[in-house]
């Protein structure tokens, strides 16, 4: 990704965070051995070449001749499983951020028909890395409709069919990473995302 379109995602960040309410649906995972737990404070998206962040996901299959990468973008934040008694409560420390490393995307259906090929397009997973502190947030651009996707049945049927025909999907996003002790976390998070030949922008 071009600096100038990462420079375009942390500039609209602010967005992010004041639209949190409109925004996907995160989940905390408190189990595992790390005294923190890592939080999906915020999950949103963007269509091909766009930068603005939706709540949900219009993924367009062509767009001007042309198919795109769709865009996530996740916030994460960190809390402490035991904060501690009243009066003396106990502070986090370097070894608490957790770097994340890793994602695994999966579709799923409303009304069942998750056959991966022939009813949603195929799970995946990707790389990244940030960083969380424990006293702080961090935010994470990532893959979240490849390309090949598009290629692939069912996708490559909306071809050409102008927004008539449709497929309705839920993302489920799985986070993982470890803290600087070793110990993993992880977390998810899930966002609609609708799939068509959408039409074109002007």
């Amino acid at each position: 990704m071009s600096s100038m379109l990462n420079a375009r995602w942390w500039a609209i960040a602010g967005i992010v965070v004041v639209a949190s309410g409109a925004l996907g649906c995160g989940d905390a995972s408190r189990t595992g051995r790390s005294p923190m737990y890592l939080v999906v404070q915020e999950l949103g998206a963007s269509s091909g070449q766009e930068t603005e962040l939706e709540g949900q996901l219009h993924s367009d299959i062509v767009t001007k001749g042309a198919r795109y990468d769709d865009l996530g973008h996740v916030r994460f934040t960190l809390s402490q499983k035991d904060v501690g008694p009243p009066g003396t409560p106990t502070a986090p420390s370097s070894n608490n951020a957790v770097t994340i490393t890793r994602y695994h995307v999966e579709y799923v259906r409303a009304d069942g028909r998750n056959r991966q090929g022939v009813e949603v397009p195929y799970a995946f997973d990707g790389t990244a890395t940030v960083t969380v502190p424990p006293d702080g947030a961090a935010e994470l651009v990532f893959t979240l409709v490849r390309i090949q996707a598009k290629l692939e049945a069912p996708l490559a049927a909306l071809e050409r069919m102008g927004g008539a025909l449709a497929i309705s999907t839920i993302a489920n996003v799985t986070f993982y990473g470890r803290d600087q002790v070793g110990n993993e976390v992880s977390a998810a998070g899930s966002i609609n995302v609708t799939f068509a030949d959408w039409a074109d922008p002007e």
